[in-house]
């Protein structure tokens, strides 16, 4: 019989212990389960049990409402910001990545339900996972750079690993995806239609009775009776891999967009051919230094491991929230969330007057007495699996 185990951090995160199942279920509609600080820790402790607890042998993740998780809680970090507080976007990155790392490191199955809004930082607590279930409401975005921030939780690990540079199409430009272009792509590796998930749910809760040295193998067979192939739609951005590859694959964010326009002008504006135009908009408005650090930061994501790249952007988040090389999050996160006027004022202002040197800044380690800015320092894990992406 299952039971159900209140979140001491008010109810923000719903535990449902079934069997060798433990259900989790982020609990925060009206944010769209956009994860707090107290979340984060949370399911940091979570994690950590489970994976030394012999009575766990599955996880799922799931949300309430229409988004899985619409990513870290930045309007609370925003505000702290505007407050002088800094500090608290450093010690809450902190706290993500180390959740992050430990996801992608668990030797405990995880399946995320990722029915509904998928973005950002929600993408970094269920991508890392080994199964990730997709539907026809899921809807996937990284949107960062229009907030002057860039896609992290492992995203440039993740990003990196996906077929050809379609990684720097989504991190770039926030495109969204639906479910059947989330499995065409990778990033979910099952479709299955949303009615159909209460009874996976419980033929996976059911699995866990049997007594199996298989259990990845036996949850991937179940997942699949449930499972189907869906259609991708015509006009999907997954049909033009060849011209994303083209243009994607440039060294500079400038030839990308100078790629792309070139493309636009070639090929004509067609219905087809809107994700073209669209692109380009989106690079065109968001902010430049944040296009530079995350294109930099998805090649780096290639040679890299994942803990590899959570340090790094943990390194790189620390730089933004700071503000001493550019005020672009506060002021994406003034325009976008605060005052919504969409008008965002960048600076710098265009990318011809970012230097390398800028660049390199936020990537520069972090050499400081103070603990908040020290080098983020990873859990010893046993890794039994690693992270269920390289395996795309």
């Amino acid at each position: 019989m299952a039971s159900f185990i209140n979140s001491d951090q008010d109810d923000q995160i719903l535990i449902q212990r079934d069997s060798f199942a433990r259900i989790l279920t982020l609990n925060r509609p009206r944010q769209l389960n956009a994860l707090s600080y107290e979340m984060m820790s949370r399911l940091c402790q979570l994690f950590h049990a489970y994976e030394d607890d012999a009575n766990v042998k599955l996880v799922i993740l799931k949300g309430k409402g229409r988004a899985f998780c619409a990513g870290g809680d930045v309007v609370v970090v925003a505000r702290h910001l505007f407050e002088g507080n800094w500090r608290f976007g450093a010690r809450q990155g902190k706290r993500v990545y180390t959740l992050g790392y430990l996801i992608a490191k668990n030797t405990t199955p995880q399946v995320s339900f990722l029915n509904g809004i998928v973005m950002g930082g929600g993408a970094g607590v269920s991508i890392h996972g080994r199964f990730r279930v997709a539907t026809e409401n899921s809807v996937f975005a990284l949107p960062e750079t229009a907030l002057g921030l860039f896609p992290d939780l492992g995203a440039s690990y993740f990003l990196s690993r996906l077929p050809g540079f379609f990684g720097e199409y989504l991190g770039l430009t926030g495109a969204r995806l639906d479910g059947p272009e989330m499995l065409a792509c990778g990033l979910a590796t099952h479709f299955v239609p949303s009615a159909k998930l209460a009874s996976l749910e419980e033929a996976l809760v059911a699995s866990t009775n049997i007594s199996s040295s298989d259990l990845v193998d036996n949850i991937s067979a179940i997942i699949n009776e449930y499972s189907q192939q869906p259609a991708v739609k015509e006009k999907s951005v997954c049909h033009r891999i060849d011209v994303i590859d083209k243009c994607f694959s440039k060294s500079t964010v400038e030839e990308i967009l100078s790629s792309l326009e070139k493309e636009l002008a070639t090929t004509g504006i067609h219905d087809r051919d809107h994700w073209l135009s669209s692109s380009i908009a989106s690079l065109k408005k968001a902010s430049p230094i944040s296009l530079k650090i995350t294109l930099r930061s998805i090649r780096e994501g290639r040679m890299q491991g994942v803990g590899e790249c959570l340090v790094r952007e943990q390194r790189m988040v620390c730089h933004v929230v700071r503000g001493e090389i550019s005020k672009d999050f506060g002021e994406g996160c003034r325009a976008i969330l605060l005052d919504k006027d969409k008008n965002p004022k960048w600076e710098p202002s265009k990318l011809e007057h970012i230097t390398d040197e800028m660049v390199d800044r936020y990537f520069s380690k972090l050499d400081s007495d103070d603990e908040e800015l020290e080098e983020l320092k990873l859990p010893e894990r046993s890794n039994l699996y690693g992270s269920a992406i390289a395996k795309l």
